[in-house]
Order: C-alpha cells, then structure tokens, then sequence
C-alpha cells in the first residue's frame, strides 16, 4: 500500500505517529509524511520521508491567545471552543496542498492525528479512507456537535460534502481505563513510545526513590512563568528523593539555580528515563503520561491547558495518579502528593493495571502487515 501520513507542526504530534509509520515502512508498504514546513527537519530526524504542505501556523500564539482568553472568534457556522478554531485554522493552511500532493503521490490510504482534520478531507477529496491515529485519551469526541458545521465551507472548496471528520477507522493505542465513555469504534493497537530521537541517557539503579519531573514543550514556549519546572524541583528537594529533570536544550536557560544534586539531562527520550524511575511529576501532556503508564509508573500532574487537565483527569480517574491544580500547587501540596504517592501502594497498581492493558494489543507491526484486513479498509 501506498500510506500517506500528516499532521500539523508540532513534534508531539509526530511522535504519536512515528511507530505505527516505521512499522509500515519496515512491512514493505510505501510511506511518505505531510506536514507544515516547520516540521520537515523534525520527520527527518526522525526517520521517515517527508515533504512540506501549506504554510506554518503561528500556533503557540493562538494557544497563548485562548489560555488567556482573548483568541479572536471568526464568523463561522455554529460556535466550538476555543480550540476548535486552532485546529481549523491548520486545516485551512495545509488542505490544499495536502489535496494536491495526494492527487501526484496517489495514497491507498491517509492517515491522520486526531487534530489533522486536513487528513479526512483530503481523503475525501481524493476518494480514499481516512485512517485517524489517538496518541491518547479522545478528546476530540467532545467537539462532535460542533466540527462538522465549523468545517463545512471548507470541506466545500473542494467539493467534499457530509465528511466524518473521525475517519474511515480510529486507531487507539490508549487503554481501556483512559478512554471516555461512548467514544467511536476503534482498532485496539500497542502504545509504543517515541520520545525524540535524543541521545538516551543511562541513570545508575537508585538507592533512594527516584522522581523525574518533566514539563513538555508547550508551556515554556507560552510564557516562563508557566514553565513550573524549577519551582516543583525546589519545592520537592527536601523529601530527600533522587530528582531527574528531564528538559530540552530550549528550557535549559529557564531553570535558574537548582540544588546540586538534582540530575539535568537535555533531550533524552523519556521512554528511557521512565524506565528508572518510581514516580513523574509533569504537566499533564498526553505522551508524556503514555509513556509514564507504559513503564506502570504513577504521575502526579499539574495542568495548566485545558487537553492536559483532561488528560490528566483521565489519568486520576482511573486511579492512576493526581490531578493537582495549578492554583493549589504549592510547595507543601507538591511534598504531600509525591510523598503520598510514593508510599502509598494503590495509584502504583492502578498504573500497573494500565500497563498491562497497554501490552495486551497487538503491536504496530501486526496492523502494518495487511492494513486492510486489520483495519477493515474497503478495497
């Protein structure tokens, strides 16, 4: 098959697509990966062929826009949240050349990240199946109602009427117990973390419980100030635990002066680093609390966008970890939730139930093999 793969410029949202890419690849099928032009050099770096479509969108700035309330609302058919318009807006600046692209490159298939909703149009346009692929809880089920009249007159620029926007066949690799209520059918598939392809760091076996507090990319990119990193990693030192910092060679600026034995490592893959650790503290990203629950490790999160809080209300509803509010995230709040969560027994074997439910999927390699009869593809 001949597999057409896309999302918009934000490296996490490759991630999410890197494995199940690779392992089509490494099945034999063609593959070749759309994306705004910021993106390219990340596709390469990461293995895959890739060819730029559109233009960049100034996302931080719209994400920034609707954190603080004040994202501009255009005149559209119904109404949505604030988000919603963020995703229409890479919509709009990739639809075109994603259609014109297929019409050269001809794809069996087009597969798409949840918020690439540049990806089922295209298909449409084209007269192939929409293949979307989760990197986590769905969270875009919530919008429903309001997607398909929000992208109706550009759905029509290109003649596509009625399109469902959630695709052909959903590709899930998140488990049982973060999934929300009556959410689409969808192909169970093994989460398989990819993190970057940073230099892994290797961390000696622990003498103490060990912590790793990592804060995306997102916030630092909004404002410093979200960026709580520094403060959690000083607030947490005197539980006397070992601490990882895990950041990217970006926030090493924003750290300040941390205490001495607090372990920096810069663009490591946190599949790695997960691996030798007891406990995450982070922000509530999606990758970020897949990989964690992909090791059976507990997080405490502190959100601050409204996906992570839904995100991380997943993670806590199913037992797995703490939701703490950004608001009431103190230093003496930060010491009890770790403290508790290290040492008491429950949010571990709730995280180890998800990692089992994680592994229990076939791996991406089981659908590269025959996408269509693993998927139900027409054709």
């Amino acid at each position: 098959m001949r597999l057409l793969f896309t999302t918009w410029a934000w490296p996490s949202h490759l991630y999410a697509l890197v494995t199940q890419a690779w392992a089509c690849r490494a099945a034999g099928h063609e593959v070749l990966v759309a994306v705004q032009p910021a993106l390219v050099a990340e596709a390469a770096r990461c293995g895959l062929p890739a060819v730029p479509v559109g233009h960049d969108v100034d996302a931080v700035a719209m994400v920034r826009g609707y954190v603080l309330g004040t994202a501009h609302r255009r005149a559209s058919p119904g109404s949505g949240p604030r988000a919603a318009y963020m995703v229409l807006a890479h919509a709009e600046s990739m639809l075109d050349g994603l259609v014109a692209l297929g019409a050269e490159y001809r794809p069996d298939a087009v597969v798409y990240e949840p918020t690439t909703l540049a990806g089922p149009l295209a298909a449409a346009a084209l007269g192939v199946p929409a293949v979307r692929h989760l990197y986590g809880t769905d969270l875009m089920q919530r919008a429903r109602a309001v997607l398909p009249g929000m992208f109706a007159p550009l759905a029509a620029r290109h003649g596509v009427e009625g399109t469902d926007l959630y695709g052909t066949v959903t590709v899930d690799p998140t488990p049982p117990g973060l999934r929300l209520p009556g959410g689409v059918p969808a192909v169970p598939v093994r989460y398989v973390p990819y993190n970057g392809n940073g230099r892994p760091v290797g961390l000696p076996t622990a003498t103490r419980p060990r912590v790793c507090v990592t804060w995306g990319h997102t916030m630092a990119k909004l404002s410093p100030a979200r960026f709580l990193l520094p403060a959690v990693l000083r607030a947490l030192h005197p539980l006397g635990v070992e601490l990882v910092a895990a950041v990217s060679a970006a926030q090493v600026p924003l750290l300040g002066r941390l205490p001495d034995d607090v372990r920096v490592v810069v663009d490591a893959p946190l599949d790695g680093l997960f691996a030798r650790c007891d406990l995450v503290v982070a922000h509530g990203g999606a990758g970020t609390s897949m990989t964690a629950l992909h090791h059976g490790l507990p997080l405490l999160l502190v959100p601050q966008l409204p996906d992570h809080a839904a995100h991380a209300a997943a993670v806590a509803g199913a037992r797995a970890g703490t939701l703490l509010p950004a608001g009431d995230a103190g230093p003496a709040r930060l010491r009890e939730e770790t403290a508790r969560l290290l040492e008491d027994g429950t949010a571990r074997e709730a995280a180890a139930r998800l990692r089992e439910e994680m592994h229990r999927p076939p791996p991406p390699s089981a659908l590269a093999a025959d996408p269509r009869t693993a998927l139900g593809l027409p054709g």
